[in-house]
């Protein structure tokens, strides 16, 4: 086998296992490693460090498979990791029918990411090794998972840079555009074909469910108590009434008013609606992400409690801000007690939320990319907060992993100064046990997770 040797001068990072050899640490190679295949990495001193797969074209070089010597990359080699990967995600997601089962370099298998929805399984190839051994990946898959099909979905750009094409389409079995599955309780319906990477975002499960104390407790905002009511037959029940003193029937009268922005497929609605939420504004800029939520919501008989908008977040939030300083204004014209209905309202906007959700797509793609990013994370979460009604709820995540985590909370930090916002911290989370996290791999510590209350400095 070749080996790649190592410049004295390196940081320590393999020696801490990180996966990954740089071109730039490279002093020299023996023998003639072939694109796509196993080489050992050896320090100056030739010692052993690692074997993993060799692609000159890129400028990660040397991805890491094993920290001991491995003859190849077979069909046996992935049965065994495959294996581990069935275990850890069934220890940690019993009974789970959907999940991340291989998430690259943090399962030992860099390059290589494979979702299960149900009985169908959505491979993605993103490096030249793992693309030569997709004969192998199918076959260890089919005798691990026992799928019903397997689908591929490399249409991802990152490809380009390790010299191959783009490419989809069914690799085993029989693969149905829209598969149905289940998380946290709530039937899902998810399109491998055309949703947005394998077709659905697991990464968030257990943040979706962390929500839920934020959806009940908002009644008495509206003047509704539970009182001692008589009843037909003389015996008293613990009923919602209002203000007039009449019950209550509507179910859900404890429930928040929610906005949920960067919607896709509607998980974070469909999660508010389960908890209890009285109303909920699904928001996304795709009109096809948006139909696939209302599936979703249907399907979960949702349907009387959510309302959906196709339009752009940015401009709907600034919209709803501005409605509200208008009517802020008109409010306190000239000292009047009450609202100046002689000024005309320009804005469309106007309402607000009892609890507001951001989970955007990743603004910073690279560490170019961090300075428009670390604005576009302000302006949304500035525009956000600002539409949570008083002491209401701020959830807002970053999947960009140029976007620091200290980077993204003093991010956040000065847009509740700008908006004259106090927040306090409920939450702070990054991705779920199907998305486990190697120490000292921080490219794998991508997702920030957050949930604030907010309340204004007045």
């Amino acid at each position: 086998m070749a080996s790649v040797i190592l410049d004295k001068n390196r940081k320590k990072r393999l020696e801490q296992s990180h996966p990954w050899v740089f071109a730039g640490e490279i002093a020299s190679v023996e023998g003639e490693p072939q694109a796509g295949r196993l080489v050992e990495v050896l320090n100056h001193q030739k010692r052993y460090l690692a074997t993993g797969y060799y692609n000159p074209a890129s400028q990660i070089t040397v991805r890491i498979v094993s920290q001991a010597p491995l003859a190849a990359m077979d069909t046996a080699f992935f049965i065994e990791r495959f294996t581990q990967c069935l275990e850890h995600r069934q220890r940690f997601l019993p009974g789970a029918d959907a999940y991340r089962l291989v998430y690259g370099e943090a399962d030992f298998l860099p390059g290589l990411i494979v979702d299960r929805f149900g009985e169908i399984l959505v491979v993605q190839l993103l490096t030249l090794g793992m693309d030569k051994c997709r004969t192998e990946i199918i076959e260890a898959l089919v005798q691990v998972m026992a799928p019903q099909g397997i689908y591929e979905r490399s249409d991802v750009s990152v490809r380009g840079l390790e010299g191959l094409e783009q490419t989809t389409g069914v690799l085993y079995g029989d693969c149905p555009r829209h598969v149905t599955v289940s998380e946290n309780g709530l039937k899902l319906t998810v399109d491998i074909e055309e949703g947005q990477k394998t077709g659905y975002f697991f990464d968030q499960r257990e943040n979706r469910a962390s929500i839920a104390p934020l959806m009940k407790g908002w009644g008495g905002r509206s003047g509704i108590t539970l009182q001692e009511v008589e009843a037909e037959d003389g015996s008293l029940q613990q009923l919602p009434v209002n203000k007039s003193g009449k019950p209550v029937s509507f179910p859900y009268w404890d429930g928040a008013t929610v906005l949920e922005c960067f919607a896709h497929t509607g998980s974070f609605t469909l999660h508010a609606c389960k908890y209890g939420a009285k109303k909920v504004t699904c928001l996304d800029v795709s009109a096809h992400a948006i139909e696939s939520a209302k599936v979703n919501v249907e399907l979960n008989g949702f349907t009387d409690r959510v309302e959906f908008v196709v339009d752009d977040a940015f401009a709907y939030l600034r919209n709803q801000v501005k409605g509200l300083d208008e009517r802020t204004e008109r409010a306190t014209a000239s000292g009047a007690a009450k609202a100046d209905t002689a000024k005309p309202m320009t804005a469309g906007g106007g309402r607000s939320w009892d609890v507001v959700i951001l989970d955007p797509p990743a603004f910073a793609k690279s560490k170019g990319a961090v300075a428009g990013a670390v604005r576009g994370y302000k302006d949304i979460n500035l525009h956000g907060m600002k539409l949570v009604n008083e002491g209401g709820y701020l959830v807002t995540a970053s999947c960009s992993y140029h976007m620091q985590p200290e980077l993204f909370l003093e991010t956040i930090a000065d847009a509740a100064k700008d908006a004259g916002k106090v927040l306090r911290l409920i939450e702070w989370r990054a991705a779920g046990k199907d998305h486990p996290q190697i120490l000292g791999v921080n490219e794998g510590h991508y997702l920030k997770f957050a949930i604030f209350e907010v309340r204004s400095k007045k």
